[in-house]
């Protein structure tokens, strides 16, 4: 059989045998016929809000924070309808916030084509520097106990608006909400505190969990310290259309999101599989290796212990350079030495939660790479296997596993959250 795995922007056909393969994806979901009319009338009937326009008064100053380029988030319709509804504010009294978190920034060109020319020149839009702690704003401490540093040019705004989408995530239980806050706009220090060791080895801060997983709860902690006035969340499909819209209140539109794309998106299955080919969901979320260990968390859930994982990810961002992904993994032979690293008294380092979650799947998993721009060194540099064709890698792992080894695809990667049937 021939399956396409998305993958960059063309998505990549594989072909697999005839037997003993069982595909899984989302809920099948049409896009809305029309987005910008969806979005309109979700901000004029928001949940547990008036409407935004009647929010926001003309003497407001407005925040509006959206994703950056790594999410996939459809912010030119989102955005051009929202200012639509605030058009009574002059244009000098909103700023626009690109919630990198602790991602690189994004360049002229890609802001371009993340927002439109016209945005783009039309207002005043502000990168996220989550080490400039000049920059920040220091709201004390949390109940965990970890510093609450969040961008001051967020927090000035009287109108806090935050836009993105959802979906599964691999440590969070799903993107969105909060995730604007902690981590888009937050302080290295808070980012880094809840990321860190002890909460990435929390049970609980797994796919699709929200309640008792203490870094989602911590990101809606810090989120409500800002006080945030409305939110515009949207759920996408495997096409990125625009499926649903929920705006409003932060937990009520976001509680009312994660239950529509939790019923898209969580699949079972009967039993662990021997092998499992999964994407990164293809471009923006393929951009490098970094991005990509979501995907090979997702198939992780329904490998069994001593399997193998093959994802497909173009990876055009490299490793990437920027960031300390890669540097962590060249400082370690093995994922058991990441994990006596990354697990050490006092070590505190950039995307250790990324190396962290890796090494714990390649505890129970084989993993391999399958990328048009890493170089087999490359992936051997971040301790995993290299993959030139994914039908010789899986002609090899059936003679490893017998040709009776059972294999399971994930054509969406981590748009789907699969789990072991009676395992949840």
């Amino acid at each position: 059989m021939k399956v396409k795995l998305a993958y960059g922007k063309d998505g990549l056909w594989v072909q697999l045998p005839d037997k003993n393969v069982t595909v899984v994806e989302p809920r099948r979901i049409a896009g809305l016929s029309d987005d910008c009319e969806d979005i309109r009338s979700a901000l004029r009937e928001p949940l547990g809000s008036p409407p935004l326009s009647e929010l926001v008064k003309a003497d407001d100053t407005v925040a509006v924070v959206f994703s950056d380029l790594t999410r996939p988030q459809p912010r030119q319709q989102m955005l051009s309808v929202l200012l639509e509804e605030i058009s009574h504010l002059p244009r000098e009294q909103i700023v626009l916030i690109n919630a990198l978190g602790t991602h690189r920034a994004n360049s002229e060109l890609e802001l371009e084509e993340m927002l439109g020319t016209g945005i783009l020149e039309d207002y005043r839009v502000v990168q996220h520097d989550a080490w400039d702690e000049e920059s920040m704003v220091d709201l004390g401490r949390t109940s965990f106990g970890h510093p609450a540093y969040v961008n001051g040019e967020y927090m000035r705004a009287g109108v806090k608006i935050l836009t993105g989408f959802i979906e599964p995530h691999l440590f969070a239980g799903f993107s969105g909400g909060p995730k604007a806050v902690l981590p888009g706009v937050a302080g290295y220090r808070t980012i880094l505190a809840n990321h860190g060791w002890s909460m990435i080895a929390d049970p609980h801060a797994t796919w699709g969990v929200t309640s008792g997983n203490p870094i989602w709860e911590e990101m809606r902690e810090v989120a409500l310290m800002t006080s945030p006035a409305f939110i515009l969340n949207v759920g996408l499909n495997g096409h990125q259309e625009i499926t649903s819209v929920f705006a409003g209140d932060m937990l009520q539109a976001h509680a009312a999101g994660i239950e529509f794309v939790r019923s898209a998106s969580v699949v079972p299955v009967a039993q662990p599989f021997d092998i499992v080919i999964t994407s990164n969901s293809g471009y923006p979320l393929d951009l490098n290796l970094y991005q990509s260990v979501k995907g090979i968390s997702a198939a992780a859930q329904i490998v069994k212990p001593g399997g193998s994982i093959v994802i497909a990810a173009e990876c055009c961002d490299g490793l990437p350079d920027h960031g300390e992904y890669a540097d962590l993994l060249r400082m370690a032979s093995s994922p058991e030495d990441v994990l006596a690293m990354v697990g050490s008294p006092g070590f505190s380092r950039h995307d250790q939660w990324e190396v962290q979650v890796q090494a714990q799947i390649q505890r129970k998993a084989n993993v391999y790479v399958k990328s048009s721009y890493l170089s087999p060194e490359e992936v051997r540099s971040a301790l995993l296997n290299p993959c030139e064709s994914i039908e010789e890698t899986l002609s090899d792992l059936l003679d490893r596993y017998g040709a009776d080894a059972t294999i399971c695809v994930l054509p969406q990667g981590p748009m789907t959250i699969p789990y072991v049937h009676g395992q949840t």
